[in-house]
Formats: structure tokens, C-alpha cells, sequence
């Protein structure tokens, strides 16, 4: 799965260990996700996509997609 999680979080200046705190997982698992090695559960989709008050499809696609 794509995502944008990297550019979000350089943009509000946040390490990957900020991050971490923030969503409440390791920041091994932002580092995996941030990689495209891990998909998170929905709901840390769903938690990710309020801290950055973004719709979960602003920041998650399907490497499918155009």
C-alpha cells in the first residue's frame, strides 16, 4: 500500500519516534509503514487519518491506482 505518512510527517516537523508517541505504536512500525512493509490496522488508519485531520484515501491508496 502507498502512502504519504513520510511527507505528512515532515511537514509538521515530527520524527518517526514523534509519530510513534502520537499514534501510539513503535516507531519501528512507522519506519515499516513509511516503507510500504506494513499496512496498519484500520484503526490506526483511521487514528492516523484524524491526527493529520485527513480522510483515511488522503493519505493510504492502493498501489493499484493511477
Amino acid at each position: 500500500m502507498k502512502n504519504r505518512l513520510k511527507v505528512l510527517r515532515a511537514e509538521k516537523d515530527w520524527t518517526q519516534a514523534d509519530l510513534a508517541e502520537q499514534l501510539s505504536v513503535s516507531r519501528q512500525t512507522i519506519n515499516a509503514i513509511e516503507k510500504g512493509k506494513f499496512d496498519p490496522s484500520l484503526p490506526l488508519a483511521f487514528k492516523t487519518a484524524r491526527l493529520f485531520e485527513l480522510a483515511i484515501e488522503d493519505i493510504f491508496s492502493d498501489e493499484v491506482e493511477s
